[in-house]
């Protein structure tokens, strides 16, 4: 579903990310951990088009994205929750919502916001709140309903867990499950490891913008090098 070729980007003269080479398979949950610093975010916002790769292709359902706009990759049907959740702070809970709607016809808003209720009950109980005065968790929960809205073939996660009470990381990755087993794809960055390998069929490991370790999820979580570095040995 989703393959990258040849990735690199710059921050100015700062080369954050390096060849990366991956790929994403339809059904599948597939993770990126390493340390802050180590291009996981950039990763996401380049296949998202915020940034531009300098060379090598993006892949989305065999077409190359590389090139489009971002609001055009959201249509094609890839989302993408942000790092520290970025929600429309002065909008309500709603209107969050109706702001993922965009892409789609609207006359099927009302049935994918009562999905997203059934997913996210306590954001019905706030749905005429307004979302800067939500927790962090009900912040999270409302980013990713509001990507949810776009109905993406393909959802990116960006540390959900960030900031996030351990209750309310065990719901998150629960959520996370669900929606891939009525049948989301996933991509996942994520430092709580973990976690992240716990729930993910395979898993890419990166240091200083390099991949420097791919293999399946269970494989990763006994390697003595991941476990030394990221899951407290």
């Amino acid at each position: 579903m989703l393959k990258i070729t040849n990735m690199n980007v710059y921050y100015g003269n700062i080369y954050a990310v390096k060849d990366i080479n991956f790929h994403v398979e339809e059904g599948e949950i597939v993770t990126l951990i390493g340390a802050n610093g180590a291009g996981k975010s950039t990763i996401l916002k380049t296949i998202s088009g915020l940034l531009r790769s300098k060379t090598g292709s993006i892949s989305f359902a065999g077409e190359e994205i590389g090139n489009t706009a971002s609001h055009a990759i959201v249509k094609r049907g890839l989302a993408q929750v942000p790092e520290g959740r970025r929600v429309f702070l002065q909008m309500s809970v709603q209107e969050n919502l109706e702001m993922g709607n965009y892409t789609q016809p609207g006359g099927t808003m009302n049935a994918r916001m009562e999905q997203v209720f059934v997913k996210f009950p306590r954001l019905l109980e706030r749905r005429k709140q307004v979302a800067g005065t939500l927790s962090g968790g009900e912040q999270q929960m409302l980013a990713m309903g509001r990507a949810m809205m776009s109905r993406p073939k393909l959802l990116m996660l960006d540390e959900p867990s960030m900031g996030l009470a351990p209750l309310l990381v065990e719901q998150i990755f629960e959520i996370i499950r669900e929606l891939n087993k009525a049948g989301t794809t996933i991509l996942l960055v994520e430092q709580n490891a973990h976690m992240a390998l716990t729930v993910a069929d395979r898993g890419y490991v990166l240091e200083t913008g390099k991949i420097v370790l791919a293999d399946r999820a269970d494989v990763l979580l006994q390697d003595d090098a991941v476990r030394k570095a990221y899951l407290g040995g």
